[in-house]
């Protein structure tokens, strides 16, 4: 008999129930044995955007420590489509042994309602939180064709040109696309939404005056700002930002308690075993708290969290609750 079974069996019990509770003792010290081990080999991180943009620029500063800290390499797989559904789905359905993790933003909190019943995966079921990663206050910028220099002369504009400005964004149902349409509904504000497969072809768009404007993460839009290729309008935080000063906020334009932001998380399949996710989760939050992060991350606007996977299942619960609460206020359909 094998000796786990022999260790393991229950004194008294009938037979069937005694090899079924050894079976899974045995299972248990499999388990247990190669959350030790792990990693023995490279690691995917699946990304459901287009390289370039906010979640790319996360996904890879994480899986380039997290190289370091586990001794394996972590690749970025970019998987982009369906406001990242093609890739979380990729995630859901991955084997569950720590080889496959996500990075997912906004959207995906946002997705839960947008897609109600219609998504191929259960967002809270399917998949689980590891750890998140940072939060980042939306920027507001604009075409350098686009006559608008602030948020008081592109709300006048598009009230007296109604459905005539284009916003873009990385995707329907994105922050960048749920934050305009937040502005819209507290502006009494139409303007036309131009979807788009990730941040990299929204803004090489908005460059060439397709687009006039949109929202969307200073990782990927200040450098474009200060390099004069597109103008800054407004910053979606509380308060002005430290690594954009002379940038006003939303609210300073004339929307009192506009504040609007995305978020970088990191996921794996629900059946992931604890102690792999709780290494993961631990190595995020050991390299996050590093001074050259802290530092990394204040310069793309980025303010870096790191924190338990129990702590980001509560933050991703939270944000499908207020994000439906937009959809359904604003009436935001998957097809807009």
């Amino acid at each position: 008999m094998h000796p786990t079974w022999t260790r393991c069996r229950p004194a008294r019990l009938p037979t069937l129930f005694a090899l079924a509770a050894c079976s899974l003792c045995a299972q248990w010290h499999a388990g247990s044995a190669a959350a030790q081990a792990y990693p023995t080999r490279s690691i995917k991180m699946v990304v459901g955007y287009t390289p370039g943009g906010f979640t790319d620029t996360m996904a890879r500063a994480v899986a380039d420590k997290l190289t370091g800290a586990l001794g394996q390499s972590v690749l970025v797989d970019n998987r982009p489509g369906a406001n990242s559904i093609i890739g979380a789905d990729l995630v859901a359905k991955a084997q569950p042994d720590g080889y496959t993790l996500g990075m997912v933003i906004a959207a995906y909190s946002v997705n839960a309602t947008l897609y109600a019943g219609k998504l191929p995966y259960d967002t809270q079921k399917d998949l689980i939180p590891v750890s998140l990663v940072g939060v980042s206050p939306l920027i507001l910028v604009a075409s350098n064709s686009f006559p608008v220099r602030n948020v008081p002369e592109l709300l006048a504009y598009a009230r007296a040109n109604p459905g005539k400005v284009n916003f873009g964004s990385s995707g329907v149902g994105a922050a960048a696309h749920l934050g305009m349409e937040y502005l819209m509904s507290v502006t009494s504000t139409k303007m036309v939404h131009a979807p788009y497969k990730g941040t990299a072809p929204a803004l090489t768009d908005l460059m060439g005056g397709q687009i006039q404007i949109m929202f969307d993460a200073p990782s990927s839009m200040l450098a474009q700002v200060k390099a004069g290729k597109i103008k800054g309008l407004a910053i979606a935080s509380d308060k002005r930002v430290p690594f954009a000063p002379d940038l006003p906020t939303v609210a300073e334009g004339g929307v009192p308690g506009y504040a609007y932001g995305t978020w970088a998380l990191v996921l794996a399949p629900a059946a992931t075993p604890r102690e792999i996710v709780g290494r993961v989760s631990g190595e995020i939050a050991k390299f996050l708290r590093t001074q050259e992060m802290r530092d990394k991350f204040a310069a793309l606007g980025v303010e870096p969290v790191g924190n338990t996977p129990e702590e980001a299942q509560a933050f991703l619960k939270s944000e499908i609750e207020k994000s439906g609460k937009i959809v359904r206020e604003a009436g935001v359909k998957a097809d807009n």
